[in-house]
């Protein structure tokens, strides 16, 4: 028998990559929804699309406190807007696997980092402000995203 390779491809992701583009960073986003996603997550997820969905955020939101930066910190996260795509791509990928882990303390911090990411979130939305006006830190556009693709009551407008 003959050993044939299998060459894996793996595309560049990039901040500047257009539209048009097949695979862009924020497909990441979208694959990271598809595998098992913790139900807190759902969750999460769900309140905020049914949010955005009806009030389109207009209300005023908070940003976050001293001790949400603190616990923000505690796990090396930049604060939202001081965060890339890819950033925020392999903070979920580890968001997912702490809620599912033995350890309680792991699992209630996580619940609480993606509560801590989905305020800050809204504030950048509901302020359509941010005080990074660089195209490199638009990682609430990869949180949106993946919150859209776990979500039950999202559905893609055609």
């Amino acid at each position: 028998m003959a050993n044939k390779k299998i060459d894996t491809v793996y595309p560049i992701q990039s901040a500047f990559s257009s539209e048009d583009d097949s695979f862009t960073a924020l497909s990441t986003s979208a694959l990271l929804a598809k595998s098992s996603v913790p139900y807190s997550h759902r969750r999460i997820a769900d309140n905020y699309v049914i949010i955005k969905r009806i009030y389109h955020f207009q209300a005023v939101q908070s940003r976050i406190t001293n001790a949400e930066k603190q616990l923000l910190q505690k796990y090396d996260f930049n604060t939202l807007e001081f965060s890339t795509i890819k950033q925020i791509n392999e903070e979920l990928s580890y968001l997912k696997k702490w809620s599912t882990s033995n350890n309680e303390l792991l699992r209630k911090d996580a619940d609480a980092l993606l509560q801590i990411r989905c305020k800050e979130l809204k504030f950048i939305i509901a302020s359509r402000y941010s005080t990074v006006t660089n195209e490199l830190y638009n990682g609430y556009k990869a949180l949106d995203r993946y919150f859209e693709e776990i979500s039950k009551f999202y559905s893609p407008i055609m």
